[in-house]
């Protein structure tokens, strides 16, 4: 796709998403205590008709994060099953959040039932969310909310028009580990 999307991207950023399988990006803030990866582990959940990847790190003071992209229709179960499973086997009882865009919406499955039954975890964003944080063995102080649509457009410096770089509005949470 990339022949096609580079003469579009530095226009129309809003246009051309990811179109190439996502991206999966965990950031840990330098500088404060315990806020360094102390591990890193990652799995293919598939590669057709997308590449799909989990990643997991472990921050200094103990905190497992999780993030992938489940692939859309009947793969997006099986994806979100092995996603938490394996974050869950690498997490080995410490806490842990996954998060990503499941490409499920809690009021459409019982995928969800599923994930708190067997792997503890919990705090789906919203009834028709597809992006999720869900939280295991940790305080939730604020569950997942989306950000509104005026908080994730950014202004174009060079026309003053408001962009938007993703499809999907960020989800927040507070924890404590």
């Amino acid at each position: 796709m990339r022949p096609l999307t580079a003469p579009i991207a530095p226009f129309r950023p809003h246009l051309t998403g990811s179109w190439e399988g996502g991206c999966n990006v965990i950031l840990v803030r330098k500088g404060r205590p315990g806020a360094t990866i102390a591990a890193h582990r990652r799995a293919v959940l598939s590669r057709l008709p997308e590449r799909r990847v989990v990643s997991m790190v472990t921050t200094g003071h103990g905190l497992c994060l999780a993030n992938f992209h489940a692939s859309t229709g009947r793969g997006a179960t099986a994806d979100v099953i092995e996603a938490a499973g394996l974050a869950v086997e690498w997490a080995d009882g410490a806490p842990l959040v996954l998060g990503g865009d499941f490409n499920l919406r809690p009021r459409s499955c019982d995928t969800f039932e599923q994930l708190e039954r067997v792997h503890g975890l919990t705090g789906a964003t919203g009834p028709g969310a597809i992006d999720h944080l869900m939280v295991r063995g940790a305080g939730v102080i604020e569950p997942a909310t989306a950000w509104p649509d005026i908080r994730r457009d950014v202004p174009d410096p060079k026309t003053g028009l408001k962009l938007r770089l993703s499809d999907h509005a960020p989800v927040v949470s507070r924890i404590s580990a």
